[in-house]
């Protein structure tokens, strides 16, 4: 048996004696995500659910030490501070993540600029010009809403997007998380980040340099266990980023973990006679759909009262192998085996020729009961009646969804974990495919590499009603071997490109890919 190393975390924070906030809620909160938590205590509180008394920062030296034992054998991946005491401490801090930076590749730091005790007091009395230093060399803010007013200084201002663009304009942070717990909007708490692509897991070397935001929004919990929410949060989004999640799914999970945990006090918030100001409760990885939020995007506003595509019409079949195709000499060879479902995808084409060859396709498939899927070109696909249409994240801006809807077209889109499958689940399309799975030689994939773990839990976000599900498809580096451990996750099909294009006998390469699918 193979013991795989867990990732570490490094957190630097305060130590609260009521085991609420701080350090305590960091080592709970990492440890029930699965990662390794050490940690360097700033300074020891003295702190209850309803005053804080005292902040006792510990010295410089003290802090050294516990760095460098931890640097000996424990590098981190990412690095969460909470509470910083005193300038001395902003110094030292700024000089160790610089240093860290130099020896530990990829290093990312996230820190929770933590101010005041939510139960009144301030934790230090530390101005913003003597917090720049340490503001320039973080990667990842968390404030909630009053804490991004003072990063910004613009306290009249309540727009997360504003103050986050401020705050990234005034300190060149890689992602702005605005927290919206604190905000005064009635029924809804909404999450903002504003993050550049280009500095943290990017996934597009097209995208260098451009900035994009994500909106995540949740119903109000009310419950008055929410003592060390805001150091969770963080924590969460370390361990999310060191376990290899790009920045928007590690934020979407974040979001689910404190929903979560503000769910599984409500009832005794609602017991106590009178208000107690309790420990947020850590239950672990979210699971359950109804934690996560809903995707705030210009899609799904554009979108929102957009019907539903069609369904396949399984009618209790198995939707089984997709092989995806790049031309008619393909389509003719696969159409007679029947499968289920087939994609065109064919690239590089001059428009004429392109044309025609997505028409003869629909016309071929006109004599079999095989769902075609034409790759990307919509257009094309409502002129010739195709039976569906497939959209890539990257070109679903510029599609006409309410135009291919209502041409009675199916939709099938990609996605790429948790963040991308939520926004594309919401627009309601005929099937969701999630990829890559594994390393695959027909797509650079570079960061999005989904595994058979995040498969399995990605598919936890559908709804509990299985009539209300919509088919996933599983596509990126599949073969043979592979295939039966991808349908034991309980996806409902399988795409491959090469493990039947390059194979000697495809046709028998689709029946051993069948057989596969169909044992489990």
């Amino acid at each position: 048996m193979t013991i795989k190393q867990k990732a570490i975390i490094w957190t630097i924070s305060g130590s609260d004696c009521s085991g609420g906030a701080g350090i305590a809620a960091d080592i709970k909160t990492g440890h029930g995500l699965g990662v390794e938590v050490c940690s360097l205590i700033t300074a020891n509180t003295a702190q209850n659910s309803s005053q804080l008394l005292a902040v006792n920062p510990v010295s410089i030296e003290i802090l050294q030490q516990q760095y460098e034992v931890l640097i000996e054998d424990k590098s981190p991946t990412v690095i969460k501070i909470g509470l910083v005491a005193n300038v001395e401490q902003v110094v030292w801090l700024t000089q160790a993540i610089k240093a860290l930076k130099q020896q530990v590749n990829g290093l990312i730091v996230v820190y929770d600029p933590v101010g005041q005790a939510s139960v009144g007091g301030n934790f230090h009395s530390l101005s913003l010009n003597e917090l720049t230093p340490l503001l320039k060399v973080v990667d990842i803010v968390t404030p909630n809403l009053a804490e991004a007013q003072a990063l910004a200084q613009l306290d009249d201002i309540s727009e997360s997007k504003q103050l986050a663009q401020r705050i990234y304009q005034a300190f060149a942070i890689n992602a702005v998380i605005v927290k919206g717990g604190h905000s005064e909007q009635q029924g809804v708490s909404s999450d903002y980040c504003y993050h550049q692509l280009n500095q943290i897991k990017q996934d597009n070397q097209d995208k260098l340099h451009q900035a994009i935001s994500y909106q995540l929004s949740s119903a109000r919990i009310d419950s008055h266990y929410s003592h060390g929410g805001g150091c969770s949060f963080a924590t969460a989004l370390a361990s999310f980023l060191a376990l290899g999640y790009l920045v928007r799914d590690a934020f979407t999970l974040a979001k689910a973990f404190i929903n979560q945990g503000l769910k599984a006090s409500v009832d005794l918030s609602a017991s106590k006679q009178h208000q107690y100001y309790g420990a947020f409760e850590q239950l672990g990885w979210p699971h359950s759909s109804e934690d996560f939020p809903q995707v705030v995007d210009d899609i799904h506003r554009q979108y929102h009262d957009l019907p539903a595509f069609k369904s396949l019409n399984l009618n209790g079949k198995q939707l089984g192998l997709y092989p995806v195709i790049d031309s008619l000499a393909w389509l003719k060879r696969l159409l007679p085996l029947g499968l289920e479902i087939i994609q065109l995808r064919v690239k590089n084409l001059p428009e004429d020729e392109l044309e025609q060859v997505i028409a003869q396709a629909v016309e071929l498939a006109k004599d079999y009961n095989t769902r075609l899927f034409i790759n990307d070109y919509w257009q094309l696909a409502i002129k010739y009646g195709a039976y569906g249409v497939h959209i890539g994240q990257e070109d679903l801006m510029a599609a006409d969804l309410a135009q291919i809807q209502r041409a009675g077209i199916r939709l099938g889109l990609s996605t790429h974990g948790c963040y991308e499958f939520l926004l594309a689940q919401q627009l309601q399309p005929s099937y969701l495919a999630i990829g890559a799975i594994f390393p695959t030689s027909t797509k650079d994939m570079t960061g999005q590499i989904q595994g058979l773990d995040n498969l399995a839990q990605v598919l936890t976000l559908r709804p509990n009603d299985k009539a209300k599900q919509i088919p996933v498809v599983a596509i990126g580096g599949i073969n043979l071997a592979r295939a039966p451990l991808v349908a034991a996750t309980g996806v409902e099909s399988i795409a491959v490109v090469t493990s039947i294009t390059h194979a000697d006998d495809p046709e028998q390469a689709v029946a051993q890919l069948q057989v596969c699918i169909n044992k489990t």
